[in-house]
This record gives C-alpha cells, structure tokens and sequence, in this order.
C-alpha cells in the first residue's frame, strides 16, 4: 500500500503559546515556536508543566474540563500558587491556506466546579486587518459566526450551551457549519501526549490491529500487527531503522496465541528464535515505540514527548532527534530532556532554555537569543557542549544553586 497519500498535507502548526497561573507558569509566553521545539533546563524548571498544558488542553477536549481539572487536583493544585485570577491557555495556529487563528481558554473555580470565564476564538483578515472574534463565551453563554471564512458582515447566532464547564470550541466543533472551529476540535483532539514506557509496552494486549499507538504504548504489539497487514512497506522502514539504532536486531513479530492475546516478540540475529518482549531491553522496546510514532502513515498533528534520553544509549540520541526532525515534515514535535547528546543534533533556533525565577516563577529564553551561542555553533561548536560548559547560565542547576558557571570566553573544539 502506498503511504504517501496520507503524507502530502501539511498539518497546523502551533506559532505561540502563552499561559497564566498554571502552576509554575505565573506568566510565560513562546513566540515563533518551531515544527521541532525542545525544552532544556533543571529539575523543576517547568518543562513538565509546560508539557502537561498541552496534555491539559488535550484531555478537556477528549475527556471534558470537569475531569481534566479534577485529575490534577483542582484549583488548588493547578492555579500559581499566591497568584489569583483564573487559568490562561492562549495558543495561536497557523492552517495552510488561512490566516493565523488564536484561541483563548481561561478556566476558573465557582464552588469547587471549573467554569469557562472566557473562550474565544479571532483572526485577522489580511495583513492589515483588525482582529476579528469569530466565537466568543463566557460561562455557557455566547456566539460564534458560521461558515468556512467568518468574517464581521456575518450573522452572529446565539448558541448556549448546557452547562459552564462545557468548551464551545468543543460543542460547536461537532456542527458542519462552523468549519473553522471544527478544524480546530479537530487538530486538538488529534494531539499525541506521549507517556510512553517500555514496561507498558512489554504487554500482552487482545488480538486485533489499531492504527495509533497509546499514549503509554500498551498496543505496541496491536499497532506491530496493524502496519504489518495494511503498511508492510511502512514496518520495513521501521525496521530498517531499528536495525541501524540497535545490533542484531533483524525484525519485530506479533503473533495471535490461542488465547486471543498478542505476542510480541523480537528476533535479534544470529539466533533462529526470538525472544519475547518482556525479556528485551528497556531501551529496545523505547527505540522501537518512538520509531513507530514517529513513522505513522497518517501521523498526529502535534506530538509531546517527554525526556526520551531515559533506557536510551547516549549515542543513539542524537540520531532520534534527526529522526524527531525529519518527522516535522508531517507533524510537530515538543519534546523535554536534560541530555546533551541529544542537544547536540539540534539548532539553537529549536531549543528553549527553562528556569525558575527569584518568585519561583518559571522564565523562559531561545537559546538563539543567548549572546554568542549561534555564533559559537556556526563555528562547529555543539549545543550540548556549549550547554554543559555552561554557556547558558541560566537554566544549570548550579547556578541556581549560587554557584558560578564556567566563564564563555571561547568555543569548544569539537
């Protein structure tokens, strides 16, 4: 079957990203965002929490805000902490052939139950165009404009909803006529969160094919079985690949047992008979679920991937972020770390340094802003390096600590 079809649009990407009083994040913005953006920085800098507003938004729209915000201990858990007012999430997305749309969502708590206080979703027609709110509500109560390009001319209808913890976004995004706000219910709802583990993927799931895998990789073997019945040329890719990463591997098997279960099991050369999942290594089964997400015929518009240097040999990382980057072509990638090896594949442009303020708030900075940084690399230096030896200053947990980062007089040598 010829994957190629499903590869030849190219998704929304997020541009901005801003958020107010969501734990750590007091108030932090990331402009001009990249198709691939990593978030470096000390333990309890806010990349975690930066990686779960994503999976926050996600799971409002999949799941419903009430379970969301429940899930992460309400308000009390979730607002910055001697903060007040509610919970900002403000991302603006840019669809191939339209213009940029910002969609703003602030949530907050009314006898312990969440409320939308405000969702809106604007464009600005042309470049010289004021903004224009194409759906607007508070708390239930609001209006949206139809048809595939709302503009100010247009009728504005009232649409209530049942109840004020409901997403209009949501709501109106099951309606043919408001494509622009189905577009985005789309794009959200596709969104892959990634919490994937190799002891999740040592699984033995029911027998039967599913395209996507989990956002803790337990279908491993189910997605296996799928591209090997509908995408063989597609699992061979995966394989080749692995092949390369990982000696000896020769190719991944899902076998149906008499039980109904799947079997997943690997066979390594020179051996006739494989082993099974569950007595590979950690880093075998990790390598191999990226690989697969990574390589999706019809992969998730946005892809969130948490610290993948853990189980994984320093050497393989810096080719899993040229694997991260290649895949931009079809999708968008954030992705947390702490390792250099895998900084050291990566541009300046690409990375966002972390780090808590005199508050406890977190900040954030480009590395590319970083004075001397892009000149350094430009002259062969590597990011890694350069972060290690600490040319970044902030974000090195020892000087968060009161210690002096080594002083930047000159690149490293390579």
């Amino acid at each position: 079957m010829d994957d190629s079809t499903n590869l030849n649009l190219v998704p929304p990407r997020i541009q901005y990203l801003k958020v107010k009083n969501f734990r750590v994040l007091h108030e932090v913005e990331f402009q001009n965002l990249k198709p691939l953006t990593v978030l470096l920085g000390a333990n309890g800098s806010g990349k975690s929490t930066v990686f779960d507003v994503f999976a926050f938004l996600a799971e409002c729209f999949e799941m419903g805000l009430r379970r969301a915000w429940d899930k992460r201990g309400r308000a009390k858990e979730l607002r910055t902490r001697n903060s007040q007012g509610p919970i900002t999430i403000e991302i603006k997305y840019k669809e191939s052939k339209y213009p940029i749309i910002t969609y703003h969502l602030s949530v907050d708590e009314k006898g312990g139950s969440p409320v939308v206080v405000e969702e809106w979703l604007q464009w600005r027609r042309g470049a010289h165009g004021k903004p224009f709110r194409f759906l607007e509500y508070r708390e239930g109560k609001g209006r949206a404009v139809s048809g595939e390009l709302p503009d100010e001319e247009d009728q504005r209808v009232e649409i209530p909803l049942k109840s004020a913890d409901l997403l209009a976004v949501n709501a109106l995004g099951q309606f043919e006529e408001h494509p622009r706000v189905v577009a985005l219910r789309d794009f959200i709802t596709g969104w892959y969160v990634s919490y994937l583990s190799a002891e999740n993927a040592r699984g033995q799931p029911e027998a039967g094919p599913q395209e996507r895998l989990s956002r803790t990789g337990d279908n491993l073997a189910n997605v296996i079985q799928y591209l090997a019945e509908q995408h063989p040329d597609r699992l061979e890719k995966i394989f080749q690949v692995l092949r390369q990463r990982v000696p000896r591997i020769e190719k991944v098997l899902a076998e149906t047992m008499p039980d109904g279960r799947l079997l997943l099991q690997i066979k390594d050369a020179p051996f006739a008979h494989p082993v099974l999942a569950r007595f590979a290594s950690d880093g075998t089964l990790k390598i191999l679920a990226y690989l697969v997400l990574l390589y999706d015929p019809t992969p998730p518009p946005f892809i969130g991937i948490e610290e993948p240097e853990n189980f994984l040999h320093p050497r393989l990382l810096p080719e899993l972020a040229e694997e991260c980057r290649n895949a931009t072509e079809h999708t968008q990638l954030l992705v947390t770390t702490h390792s250099p090896f895998f900084l050291n594949a990566l541009r300046p442009d690409e990375v966002r340094i972390l780090w808590r303020d005199e508050q406890g708030y977190t900040q954030t900075k480009r590395v590319s802003d970083i004075e001397g940084v892009t000149e350094f690399v430009e002259n062969g230096a590597l990011l890694g390096q350069l972060w290690m030896e600490g040319h970044f200053a902030v974000g090195d947990p020892l000087v968060n600590e009161g210690m002096p980062a080594p002083s930047p007089r000159e690149a490293p040598r390579r």
